[in-house]
């Protein structure tokens, strides 16, 4: 029997499927108030990305120092400043700005 190779582009199509299906668990895990289960969440599907070479998905952002999703009002504090949004982790204090001037332009 030969083995079959799958292509790179087929890895990261599944890659991101799982990773898409661990952080849905993971937010699901953070919202009842069980932070090591969705660590082990996150930690596994950043490592899917990493062996797969496939992004995160942009709409859920991971805190890098603690491995929790990040949701306002439930374990991230956000603000806003005058070029820049704040948002900071309830859990280490690691701190994410981002600036937001184009928004302000138009």
């Amino acid at each position: 029997m030969s083995k079959r190779r799958m292509s790179a582009q087929r890895k990261g199509e599944i890659g991101a499927q799982r990773m898409k299906v661990l952080l849905v668990l993971s937010e699901q895990s953070v919202r009842e108030g069980r932070p090591d289960r969705a660590r082990r969440y996150a930690d596994l599907a950043r490592r899917i990305g990493m062996k797969t070479r496939t992004r995160m998905p942009d709409d859920v952002r991971i805190c890098k120092g603690c491995l929790l999703p990040m949701m306002p009002g439930v374990n991230c504090r956000v603000r806003m400043g005058k070029h820049h949004i704040t948002a900071c982790c309830t859990e280490c204090g690691r701190i994410y700005r981002r600036p937001y001037l184009k928004e302000q332009r138009e």
